[in-house]
Order: structure tokens, then sequence, then C-alpha cells
């Protein structure tokens, strides 16, 4: 069975006040052409659907498109989780619906999904936080023990009162309880999570800027030898980088963000992953990267004009920009990096060679020309930059004023 993983699509995330709505439009057709070209089975999204709780039309839209373009009109099973971002009764909503198209969405953690069978396949043993499907042309069912996100109230409701101590063993035997009565070596056997989970032991893998942290100093923090022993594959959602926790045997995959979503992600590849999997023996997987969306770049230049020349020969990539210079940039400078470049996020003036510290305080003689003072002044503001001809004249203008 081949059988595609994919996670933090987080349809709707604006990059500050840009858009990524037609990039993300362009990367849910890559991930569909992807599932075709494979002759994938079955899609699994491991939560963060959406980038908040109340997601755009726009956003829903691509979302219940791309789902029923992946599913193949109800031939291809397609299994979805909520993550932190989203939603849980937004996801599981439309779930009687979706089913006639061959979408499973789960919001809520231990959720039971009532029985149903498709023209294609079907839903064969069913308990809370479990699923095994039955695939037609396929010898052998394919179980899933599936987690989406729980926040603290939920972790409460679900889990009980001392989750902050508590969260890797009802996680552990939760999971060890319904592997030891369905994961046997006759069927494929899989977890999918939305969870911050790592290698215990090992450092401690750091959440992207701009993602809703989950991880409250160690005590959301779930290792991943809390898995268990007949899960072939676990399929992860929330860190946007993808990296493997677990062994070659044994993956425990984040499969990353389809597309760079903050600076901290600048010059990441982006990837979904294509399992192969058989019952009883070990995964194989391939990562494969994806093209398409804006790369994100964090410049630093030292003159206007060579960043005005890197700009204008990099147009398609949204930039963090930082420019060293001896004194403020006058607003016509400003304009012009603008204008080179359609997608400049931050634009960062620095002062170049020079640094201020607290002791370096000096006495102020007030009797000096007020000029001179704003200019001290300034200065001592702005981190040491001088204050250049187009301030200062428009300080005298407010001044004479």
């Amino acid at each position: 069975m081949k059988i595609l993983h994919t996670a933090d699509w987080h349809l709707g995330k604006r990059l500050d006040r840009f858009s990524r709505l037609e990039e993300q439009t362009l990367i849910m057709d890559e991930i569909v052409h992807i599932a075709d070209e494979n002759n994938v089975d079955l899609v699994l999204i491991a939560g963060d659907l959406f980038d908040n709780f109340n997601p755009s039309v726009e956003a829903v839209e691509l979302f219940y498109k791309t789902l029923k373009r992946l599913s193949l009109n109800g031939k291809r099973p397609v299994v979805a989780i909520s993550g932190n971002h989203d939603s849980p009764s937004l996801i599981s909503a439309p779930d009687p619906l979706a089913r006639e198209c061959g979408i499973i969405l789960i919001g809520h953690p231990k959720t039971e999904i009532v029985p149903f069978a498709t023209e294609y396949f079907q839903i064969t043993q069913t308990k809370s936080g479990f699923i095994e499907l039955s695939l037609d042309g396929k010898d052998s069912p394919v179980r899933i023990l599936h987690t989406p996100f729980a926040n603290e109230i939920r972790l409460k409701e679900y889990f009980g009162e001392n989750k902050e101590e508590e969260i890797n063993k009802v996680l552990s035997q939760m999971w060890k309880e319904l592997a030891d009565e369905f994961c046997d070596d006759s069927g494929i056997n899989l977890l999918m999570a939305h969870l911050y989970m790592n290698k215990r032991g090992a450092e401690i893998l750091e959440e992207p800027d701009g993602e809703k942290p989950i991880k409250i100093g160690n005590a959301d923090l779930i290792f991943s030898d809390t898995i268990p022993e007949q899960i072939q594959y676990t399929a992860l959602g929330h860190l946007h980088a993808f990296q493997n926790i677990g062994t070659k045997e044994k993956p425990v995959i984040y499969s990353s963000s389809p597309l760079c979503y903050s600076f901290s992600e600048a010059g990441q590849t982006k990837y979904i992953t294509v399992i192969d999997a058989e019952p009883g023996k070990a995964i194989s997987y391939e990562k494969i990267a994806l093209k398409n969306g804006r790369a994100l770049v964090r410049k630093t230049f030292t003159s206007v004009e060579s960043a005005v020349q890197w700009l204008s020969e990099n147009p398609y990539t949204f930039v963090e920009l930082t420019l060293e210079s001896e004194t403020f940039l006058t607003a016509d400078e400003r304009r012009q990096i603008y204008q080179s470049h359609n997608g400049i996020v931050h634009l960062i003036p620095k002062v170049k060679n020079k640094e201020l510290t607290e002791s370096q305080s000096q006495e102020i003689n007030l009797n000096q020309n007020i000029e001179i003072l704003f200019k001290d002044y300034f200065k001592s503001k702005s981190g040491g930059q001088e204050a250049n001809e187009e301030l200062m004249n428009l300080f005298n203008e407010i001044l004479n004023a």
C-alpha cells in the first residue's frame, strides 16, 4: 500500500500584509499531482489544516476542493485530523457529508468514527481514537491510531486533571491498549497525531516563529518512546521542518509544512512523504520536495545600490532586508528600495560599526544650540545613527512653525 503523509497546510495564513492564498493554491495542486503520479492508496493530513479558528471563505473553499481531488471523488480515502490552529468543531462538522466522498475528518481527541462503507473502501473496525479501513483490491487492512491536538482544557477533559505529569503516561497507555487490541502483523499499523513530540534525551526541537506554541516548558512534550511497538509509521504534524525522530525501520516523521511560513524557516526545503507499507515488514518512505511557492530570504546589504540590484534580480521572493548604513535612511532611499521589489516584508535599518551601551551615557549641556541637542537626542534614540539633512530640515520646519 502507498500512503501520502502531509501536514501543516495553514490555509489562509498571511505573511505580515501579504496573502499566501495564490501560492497555497499552487502547492495544493502540486500535492494532488504527486498523489496521482505515485498512485497513492491513502492520504493522511496531520493537522493545522487552517491557520486560525475562523478561516476565510476562500481558504475553506480551497480546503474542500483539495480534499475532493485527493479523494478522487471517493476512490481514495483521505483522513485529516485537527491541529492547534484548527477549530475541532469546524473540522468535524462536515464529516457525515465528507464521508460520501471518502473523506474522514476528525476534530476531537478520542473521537469514535461511526462505521461506514463506500463503493471503494469500508471502515471495518472502530473505537475511540482508532479506525481500521479495508480498501478494495488490497489484501490487508490499514489501522490508524488518531490523536488530534488537544489544548489544556481538552487534555483535562479527555486525559484527566494531572495532564502535566500524566500526558506521556496516559497517551502511552491509550495507544498501547488500542495497538494490543487491533494491531497485529496481518495489517498495516499507523499512528497519526498533532503533537509536540521529541526523542527522549535528544536536543529539544524548536517550534517555528509565528507558530502558536504548544510546548510550555516540558509539560506538553510527548516522547517518541510512548509509541507502541506494533506501529510501523507515525505521521506527525506541528513542526514545520522535515525530520524523522524515530528510526529507519520505524519512522516517526514530521513531513513539514508545504510552504515557508516565517523567516525562521527561510531557506528550508519543504516536503511531503510517500510511504510504501506492507504488513509485518519495515516501512520504506520517500520524501518528495515541493517546488511551488515564493522563497523566504534574509539578506543584509551595506548600500542601497547593492540592495536594489539584488532585489531586481530576485523578484519571486519574500525578503527580510537589513540595510547597514552610517545614517538614517532617507524617504527617497526607502522609496527606491520598495519600488524595486513587491515582496519586502521587513526593512530593517542598522547602524554600521556603531554600538552604544547604557554605560556610554554622557552629560548634556542644555546651553547648546537646539539643533545640536536634537542631533544628540536622535543619535541616542536611534542606536547611534546620525540625523541626515532631510531629517534636520524637517526638524527646523517644525521648530520655525
